[in-house]
């Protein structure tokens, strides 16, 4: 299995990057292949809410309905998504809420899926979520919620983990997050 993990912490060796990279190890435990991608390294805009805001500017302007408008580094980090068998998808938590990079990149995924759900190539992907909280710990809960929300109700991923964690909890959750690597290595997508 090759997995694709996207961080989005600025911090690329922080406790967000490091959970991240524990989910890959645990893929490699099981026999299979992980790359990290530092999210905030790459040129991402914000959503531009085209046309109607969901999506239909692909149509009238005879785009394909996976393809977005801006020409940033958005389609080569779909596109890696889409080829690979599982994601990870890790962020820390600011002001009770994911990283503003994931949710600007989380933004312009789901409406890309929404353009056309029944072409969408995400939903039934494996995916493990992390909500990295330093600091108090304060908001994990609720910025998984989010993560969520974002990767399992709007895109149709299939759930292998949502993990919450704190500064306080990062070596138990650092275990966890290897064994959620393992189950995602041996989950199937269909």
């Amino acid at each position: 299995m090759r997995v694709v993990a996207v961080q989005s912490s600025a911090n690329t060796d922080g406790l967000t990057a490091r959970l991240a990279e524990a989910v890959l190890q645990g893929v490699e435990d099981a026999g299979g292949e992980g790359e990290m991608v530092h999210l905030n390294s790459l040129a991402v805009e914000a959503c531009r809410a085209c046309g109607s805001g969901w999506g239909h500017h692909r149509r009238d302007e005879g785009m394909d309905p996976q393809q977005c408008i801006i020409d940033d580094d958005f389609s080569h980090l779909r596109k890696k998504i889409v080829r690979a068998d599982g994601l990870v998808f890790a962020s820390p938590v600011y002001f009770w809420d994911l990283s503003e990079s994931a949710k600007s990149f989380l933004d312009r995924l789901r409406r890309i899926h929404y353009a056309d759900p029944e072409a969408s190539e995400v939903p039934g992907t494996p995916v493990v979520g992390i909500a990295a909280a330093g600091g108090s710990g304060n908001g994990a809960s609720q910025a998984a919620l989010n993560l969520e929300d974002y990767l399992i109700r709007w895109m149709q991923m299939k759930r292998v983990a949502i993990i919450p964690v704190t500064r306080q909890t990062a070596v138990l959750h650092r275990e966890a997050a290897r064994r959620a690597g393992r189950l995602l290595a041996k989950t199937d997508s269909g």
